[in-house]
């Protein structure tokens, strides 16, 4: 996997040495970091909605236990 990712850096690191197209480069830089960050996000916003939702369900088994005591 290493090896792929390497390659990838030397490719990218010769096309920033051509000057031509090199604010495509900058941008699509960016538009991959912003890329991570959201995959991230996306991961820990799924992780912060399941526990809302375990809890939610946990009150309702409370109440609904409350209720035929």
């Amino acid at each position: 996997m290493w090896h792929g990712v390497l390659k990838l850096v030397f490719k990218l690191h010769c096309l920033m040495a051509i000057e031509e197209g090199q604010d495509l480069m900058e941008y699509s830089l960016l538009a991959f970091l912003i890329a991570c960050g959201a995959v991230a996000g996306v991961g820990q916003f799924a992780s912060a909605v399941g526990t809302a939702y375990n809890n939610i369900a946990q009150e309702f088994a409370n109440a609904v236990s409350a209720v035929g005591a």
